[in-house]
């Protein structure tokens, strides 16, 4: 990456992380990545802060002030999933959290594992997702009685910027195209402006293959020829919805990690919700959030610790005799987690 772009990728000067929990499961996965990061080696300062259902119901709030402060010293989180009710209440937390600390990159991984069944081979996917505008903007209004206007907010200077991110991490990554998706048939002016400046920053990569698909011709070539895509360039509520897509074709959420870069922070979680139905039940699949701590050891530096994560992980997916129930085992979040520890100290 150039000096400017690396940055939002480049190790993290010190040690000190912000710890959320969150809702549901979450504590339960999170502890899951606990285990795993202290198995690494890798020394970590933990400030562990409240945030979503279980701070509001502590301090009447979803976003203390005090995680707030917090994340400004730290500028580097690990999340577990938080609370955001449908159509009420308070709205999405990691939206809020995200344009409140510009962290405008989502970044996907997302692959097969041996080991995990399911119809679709050889999906080695990255999503590079904006994270700051779009319908996500939340500037919604009643115009008149049952008539609500949303505004879709799309820049020039926020599309330059994740696209020359996209190209950056191909390029660093060696990988061979970016897939710019988008609904400028419709959207002509949005979607639009999106493509251009997609189509601008490509002319600087030549040896990156640009791409560009309409998003429901997309979604319908991801289930029918995953293999022809490499990374996805989306704008902010297309890359919501096709990320999930992109998590069940390799055996679903509870595999896919995510990260959250921007110029000065980043904040690691996994993808999917807080899962109430198994909350507190010891079951829930905490590789998403494992894999995204080692997300975090990678901009934290300690890449070899990172890799020995990924590996003993594969590893134990692979053999196929500790899983989850949503990939097919009958182990609890514990069993996995220590077979994943395990693995890590024969590797």
């Amino acid at each position: 990456m150039s000096k400017k772009s690396n940055r939002a990728t480049k190790a993290h000067n010190g040690r000190a992380v912000t710890l959320i929990p969150g809702d549901g499961v979450g504590p339960e996965v999170v502890s899951a990545a606990l285990k795993v990061i202290e198995a690494t080696g890798v020394a970590i300062e933990w400030y562990r802060q409240a945030a979503g259902m279980n701070a509001f119901r502590r301090f009447g709030t979803p976003v203390p002030d005090a995680l707030i402060e917090s994340l400004k010293r730290t500028r580097l989180a690990l999340k577990g999933p938080l609370e955001t009710r449908v159509a009420e209440g308070w709205r999405s937390i990691n939206v809020h959290l995200r344009r409140t600390f510009d962290l405008y990159a989502n970044v996907r991984p997302t692959m097969n594992f041996a080991g995990v069944h399911t119809p679709f081979n050889n999906v080695d996917l990255i999503v590079v997702r904006e994270n700051t505008e779009d319908l996500y903007s939340g500037i919604e209004h009643e115009i008149a009685p049952g008539v609500v206007e949303s505004i879709k907010v799309i820049t020039a200077r926020a599309s330059r910027r994740i696209a020359k991110f996209a190209f950056e991490y191909a390029r660093t990554h060696r990988r061979k195209s970016v897939t710019a998706i988008h609904k400028a048939n419709i959207m002509k002016l949005s979607d639009g402006l999106f493509l251009k400046c997609a189509r601008a920053v490509s002319k600087d990569y030549k040896e990156i293959r640009y791409q560009e698909q309409i998003v429901d011709a997309a979604c319908m070539r991801l289930v029918t020829h995953p293999e022809a895509f490499d990374v996805l360039l989306l704008e902010n509520l297309y890359g919501d919805i096709v990320s999930d897509l992109c998590a069940g074709l390799v055996g679903g959420l509870g595999l896919v990690p995510g990260a959250n870069y921007g110029e000065k922070g980043a904040i690691f979680e996994a993808v999917h919700g807080t899962a109430p139905d198994i909350a507190g039940k010891g079951v829930a699949n905490p590789i998403a959030m494992i894999l995204s701590s080692a997300m975090m050891l990678d901009y934290l530096g300690h890449r070899t610790a990172g890799a020995k994560i990924r590996a003993a992980t594969a590893s134990v997916l692979r053999a196929g005799k500790v899983l989850t129930r949503d990939v097919g085992g009958k182990a609890s979040t514990d069993e996995v987690t220590a077979a994943i520890v395990r693995a890590m100290s024969r590797g």
